[in-house]
Order: structure tokens, then sequence, then C-alpha cells
């Protein structure tokens, strides 16, 4: 299905009937996008599996665009590469050195 596996940037939403979570993930899994997904329920278990399995950057539960400038956020696959806000935001403005200096310990 085509809206499923394109990336629209717009008031969408997709309402598809589904049997299994497996099916879910698998249909969520299914496109080179990954930007971010949103579960819609009160079962902390399909909660987690669908969060552990989604190939996306963010997942929304029982919400969504809820971002804070503490959370990274990114996507994976052709979503965009890297993250933005949080600590993971700031590691691409900055470099790592490691600085090591032998001292005599005479004296």
């Amino acid at each position: 299905m085509r809206i499923a596996k394109e990336e629209i940037f717009g008031p969408v939403q997709q309402i598809i009937r589904f049997k299994t979570i497996d099916e879910v993930i698998r249909r969520a899994n299914d496109t080179v996008y990954g930007l971010a997904a949103a579960v819609c329920t009160r079962n902390v278990n399909k909660v987690l599996a669908v969060a552990h399995s989604v190939r996306a950057g963010t997942v929304w539960v029982n919400c969504y665009n809820a971002t804070k400038a503490q959370t990274p956020f990114g996507g994976f696959k052709q979503s965009g590469s890297g993250r933005e806000l949080g600590e993971y935001g700031l590691q691409q403005y900055s470099e790592v050195k490691t600085v090591t200096i032998k001292m005599n310990s005479g004296n």
C-alpha cells in the first residue's frame, strides 16, 4: 500500500486492519524510511514488542510529536542520518581527543 511506504509530511493518518502484532511490525518495517512511529494501546507488552522491533528513530506511545530538547530525534534508514537534540545531537559538533602525559615520579 503506497501510503504505508512513503514518507509523507503533512496531516496524514493511516488506519489499516491487522490480525497480529508481527504483521504490524512487518508492515512498519517494509519501507525504506524510519523517522517515527506511534502506537496507541493500553497493553504494555504490545508497546514493548512494537517499540523494540520497529526500525524507527522515535516511537511515541499514546501520543504523537511529543519532542523535548533533552531527547534525541532522528530517523533510521533513509529518514536522515545522525540525531538532533539531546546529548546525541551535540556529538556531531564535538571531537574527542585523548592526551596522555608521562610524569616523572622522581623527586
